[in-house]
């Protein structure tokens, strides 16, 4: 009989379940996920076997309903919670601060979760912004919180490229812990990083396919269309990471605004490199003109799956979405899943260390 996990967690704003995936492969039993959005729920439930999905605004949510709900206790050294909130507001890419303001508090209505409950471990992942503007997000005060409550604290800025992602991605995270007296990181993999050749290409399961290819199966392999320019800019584009600044010079394929531009966005419309990291998997990754999201080859975007596995969700992971940029949006906006394994992973053999 398998031995229950020791450790369990709950997860707010779960979005479609990249952190309490990551957590649950490396042993944690995760009790629920807390969203708004209920377009999550579907897919958090077919993935995240075992757990609740709680549709709540964490603005009006109370402690007492939470703690009835799931049945917590509080002060219990075995509970992780997870905050891992919207982070637009926060965040380099969206120049829109009013549509996100709403988001740029939740971090302090996580931490009322944390005060009533004191769990044995709180964890945290942002984007790096919310550190730079650490008293504005309510960053600060939580830290001090939290030290002042014996919590050993550790946070930083670590890029997922460490830890068995294969993107240069870089998020804030924190994880404290009160059980014992150490100050936890992720752990780190060793040897080599992974790279876009170890993930995607027909080597990896994934067929070539035209750009507009429509996969109606779980493993979603569908891609964006394209118009005829932009089908004509990938034909001359190098494969294996090439960029526009080949058509800068063409008045017929340069885009307007990058016409004789060889230096500003020269990652838009360009192609991934087979042997290095994936850029950062964003919320438009399906669309050539939003970074350096075209196959290394293949004269198209990379697919909805192919943008999922290197943000490292397993194949087999379902997205129950209504069209490609809702699922594009909750892929890009997820934890990779293998950065949350390095997280619990830690905190796992400090808890076993100090039982």
């Amino acid at each position: 009989m398998k031995k229950k996990p020791i450790l369990k967690a709950v997860d707010f704003f779960c979005s479609g379940g990249g952190m309490s995936h990551g957590m649950q492969k490396a042993g944690v039993e995760i009790l629920a996920g807390i969203d708004y959005d209920n377009s999550c729920r579907e897919t958090y439930e077919t993935n995240i076997k075992g757990a609740e999905f709680i549709h709540a605004d964490v603005f009006e949510y109370k402690e007492i309903e939470l703690e009835q709900k799931l049945n917590l206790e509080k002060n219990d050294d075995n509970l992780i919670l997870i905050g891992c909130s919207p982070c637009q507001y926060w965040s380099i890419i969206n120049s829109d601060k009013g549509k996100s303001s709403k988001s740029k508090n939740l971090l302090v209505e996580f931490k009322r979760f944390v005060e009533y409950f004191n769990p044995g471990y709180v964890v945290v992942e942002n984007v790096p912004g919310v550190l730079r503007k650490k008293e504005e997000s309510g960053l600060e005060g939580f830290i001090e919180w939290l030290k002042e409550n014996n919590y050993n604290v550790h946070f930083d800025v670590h890029n997922v490229s460490d830890y068995g992602v294969p993107q240069s991605r870089k998020r804030f995270t924190l994880i404290a812990n009160r059980v014992s007296d150490i100050e936890l990181e992720p752990l780190k993999i060793t040897g080599k990083k992974l790279n876009v050749s170890d993930i995607i290409g027909e080597h990896n399961g994934f067929p070539k396919v035209n750009a507009g290819h429509r996969d109606s199966t779980d493993f979603m392999h569908t891609v964006a269309g394209l118009k005829k320019i932009n089908l004509d800019r990938l034909k001359v584009t190098p494969i294996n990471g090439g960029s526009r600044t080949v058509y800068a010079d063409n008045e017929d394929l340069a885009p307007p605004c990058h016409k004789n531009d060889y230096t500003n966005f020269k990652d838009s419309y360009g192609r991934m490199s087979w042997d290095k990291l994936s850029p950062t998997i964003t919320t438009k990754f399906f669309s050539i003109s939003n970074g350096r999201f075209a196959h290394p080859e293949e004269d198209r975007a990379i697919s909805i799956r192919e943008g999922a596995t290197l943000q490292s969700f397993p194949k087999d992971y379902v997205f129950k979405t209504t069209s490609v940029a809702n699922t594009a949006r909750m892929i890009g906006n997820a934890v990779p899943p293998k950065y949350a394994t390095a997280i619990a992973t830690a905190i796992i053999k400090n808890h076993l260390d100090a039982i």
